[in-house]
């Protein structure tokens, strides 16, 4: 038996795509794996050198891949890929590859890739998407995964002034000129359309090489006619355009044909500094931060992701989900750091939760905490000294998220509060309560915290907790009753005459509540309605939508209106809080344009219909 292919085999097999193969085909691959051990600095390859036949997965340490300047790009650990881009596209390295700590790296072919796993439609599709988006899936300890769909949506940061010069200028003048100014290509233009490109590979292969004389004209070089896309390209597309025609450079033109005006140039070195500015840079960013400023520093950058992502219209529901990752990253920093600072570990098994807008992952802005802690229940002669440490743990939790920018939640909503950091039993006897007992203060807290989302420690305490849940809702089906009455609190958010319902007074007066008024109303409905569906573990609201949707097709025109409802909402605090530096609770109607306005007046008939639905299925008196 070949004892050191059996070894190969039981590490790849826990990583994509080698897990997407069957045992045959993945043991094939292992007998066939060169190892490899390099020192720390060593260098596996370098920018320009010519590529080798295989690319490389890390069994242990950390390589990190590197531009011309020095600038990390990734930091590749256990399982992780790398040097395939440049196999697919089969040119040179673009980046330096080297070792950042003694590392062991595994070298498989590219007859082993095209036998086994191009071969393979589930490992191929993993591939072909981890390349089109130049990262990994984001996958945090909170077991939030983050399509890779969500980078190929973003449009590219092209260059807005690209250098050109006219068919008759000549090798040698557009070569000192893209010296001068920098840069790695020219385009060739007439009459401010594109008709070629000249980049340094064609000066180092065709000039070079002396096949040419710097004297002739650039069109005896030019690669002609260029590639085209349009201003609104996304990262996907340019990166398929990039390897399908095995080039490194786009042109960018009006309408994306070489027949419009020119506008901008895109290049491989445009994507990669995307990627140095993407959420999974900052979860990377994040794991290796050596104190709370740091994190600080980072979550202020998750901010300025935030902000393009709504000047490029992407789908708010794929950045609440990468802004919810980033927090939860950060909190599990900070949760490590805080128990290293008690100078003992945990004397039991316990969770951290984060509860209500977080614990649903909609919490884009930087908001107030919502947070609690449950810990495994412990003999009598323990309880006091168990209590303590967590609460201590909790109060170090909370002020360093504090510091890193989340404020403390006025209605101390946290787990160094005492009535929040219980053990399971004690958690279970309170949700209980408040089930059997559904007075308006219980029906307040149960709407934020059955909204929680495990964001550290067992899972397993998370997982008691739903169970006690459910069990007591099911022995008590009045209480989804009470929790309908309460869902109708709410209604929308119109006066008699169609003008919008503002603050009458106070800090906010004539200003809207959209949280209150609008995207409770929803949340709370959406928890209402999977609530008595008996679904546990799905907690976000969109999500709870379309679970109903497929749960009761006869009313899924509803459930989709709300949908789009809550996304519109979601859109209009985030962007009216990243404007005004703010929480983007209170709205000044004034400032909407007349087709923001109407756009928010319309989720309003979302809320009206399944508060309707709700009313007549729960057997609800008019509240309205």
């Amino acid at each position: 038996m070949n004892t050191i292919a059996e070894r190969i085999y039981d590490f790849l097999k826990d990583f994509p795509p080698f897990n997407m193969l069957d045992r045959n085909q993945l043991f094939s691959i292992s007998e066939a794996v060169e190892v490899g051990y390099f020192e720390k600095d060593q260098a596996l390859f370098k920018i320009d050198q010519p590529i080798e036949n295989h690319f490389y997965v890390v069994k242990n340490g950390a390589i990190g891949l590197y531009t011309d300047q020095g600038i990390i790009v990734d930091e590749c650990d256990e399982g992780d890929i790398f040097g395939l881009r440049a196999l697919l596209r089969k040119d040179n390295y673009i980046l330096d590859a080297i070792a950042i700590e003694e590392s062991i790296v595994y070298s498989i072919s590219s007859e082993l890739l095209e036998e086994y796993i191009t071969t393979n439609s589930e490992a191929s599709r993993f591939l072909m998407t981890s390349f089109i988006s130049n990262t990994k899936q984001l996958e945090s300890d909170t077991s939030t995964i983050v399509s890779s769909e969500f980078t190929n949506l973003q449009s590219v940061d092209y260059s807005k002034n690209p250098v050109t010069c006219t068919i008759d200028t000549t090798i040698q003048s557009a070569a000192q000129t893209m010296t001068d100014k920098r840069i790695g290509s020219i385009i060739i233009e007439k009459d401010a359309k594109p008709i070629g490109i000249i980049t340094d590979k064609d000066l180092r292969i065709k000039i070079a090489t002396g096949r040419f004389s710097i004297s002739e004209s650039v069109s005896k070089i030019m690669s002609s006619p260029v590639i085209t896309y349009p201003e609104s390209t996304t990262v996907a597309e340019a990166q398929i355009a990039m390897l399908k025609h095995q080039i490194t450079h786009l042109c960018i033109t009006e309408d994306g044909t070489a027949n419009s005006k020119l506008t901008g140039i895109l290049s491989e070195h445009d994507i990669i500094v995307l990627r140095e500015n993407s959420a999974s840079s900052l979860v990377k960013e994040i794991k290796r931060s050596k104190d709370i400023l740091q994190l600080r520093e980072i979550r202020a950058q998750a901010e300025k992701l935030l902000k393009r992502y709504l000047e490029q219209d992407l789908p708010i529901e794929f950045a609440a989900k990468l802004i919810s990752t980033i927090n939860d990253v950060i909190t599990q920093k900070i949760i490590d750091s805080a128990i290293i600072q008690q100078g003992t570990n945990p004397p039991t098994e316990f969770a951290w939760l984060a509860i209500g807008s977080q614990g649903r992952q909609e919490q884009l802005l930087m908001t107030d905490q919502d947070n609690a802690l449950v810990y495994e229940d412990v003999s009598d002669d323990k309880k006091e000294a168990t209590k303590t440490y967590f609460l201590n743990l909790a109060k170090q939790i909370n002020k360093d998220l504090e510091t890193v920018g989340f404020e403390l939640c006025p209605a101390d909503m946290m787990g160094s509060n005492p009535k929040w950091c219980l053990s399971v039993s004690e958690w279970n006897l309170q949700f209980n309560r408040w089930i059997t007992m559904p007075d308006q203060d219980n029906l307040m807290l149960c709407t934020i915290f059955f909204d929680y989302e495990h964001v550290y420690g067992s899972k397993t305490l998370i997982e008691k907790l739903s169970q006690s849940i459910f069990k007591s809702i099911e022995n008590h089906d009045i209480f989804l009753t009470y929790l309908g009455r309460n869902a109708l609190q709410n209604p929308p958010p119109l006066s008699f005459f169609r003008q919008f319902l503002v603050e009458e007074s106070g800090e906010h007066k004539n200003q809207f509540d959209i949280k209150a008024r609008s995207m409770m109303p929803l949340v709370d409905a959406a928890r209402l309605l999977i609530l008595s569906h008996n679904i546990k573990s799905i907690n976000n609201t969109v999500e709870r939508f379309k679970k109903l949707v497929e749960l009761e097709p006869q009313n899924k025109d509803i459930y989709l209106f709300c949908i789009e409802a809550y996304k519109d909402l979601l859109w209009f605090r985030t962007e009216q809080g990243l404007h005004n530096s703010d929480s983007g609770r209170f709205i000044d109607v004034q400032s909407l344009s007349k087709l923001n306005r109407l756009k928010l007046k319309r989720s309003f008939k979302a809320v009206k219909l399944v508060q309707e639905l709700i009313q007549t299925r729960f057997k609800l008196s008019q509240l309205m």
